[in-house]
């Protein structure tokens, strides 16, 4: 997927990975594509409710390995 933006917060735990990317996404301008990399095994429930709570959708979420690391990959779109 296109994206316009990246945010790479591995390694990061609740709260941070969320503060990061709502700043990130006010950086951005309705409709771009923001692309989050996350370690946090909890990141995915959390981001799934930081979608609904702020109206920036989210389009992905993807698992993959990184070495002996499980990546989580979110798209969200700027409202």
């Amino acid at each position: 997927m296109q994206f316009d933006r990246e945010l790479d917060v591995k390694g990061l735990n609740c709260p941070l990975p969320i503060l990061r990317t709502k700043k990130a996404l006010a950086e951005l301008t309705s409709g771009q594509i923001l692309h989050v990399l996350a370690t946090d095994p909890g990141a995915v429930k959390d981001f799934q409710a930081f979608a609904k709570q702020t109206g920036n959708p989210l389009l992905s979420t993807l698992t993959s390995e990184s070495g002996t690391d499980r990546v989580f990959e979110f798209y969200f779109k700027r409202k």
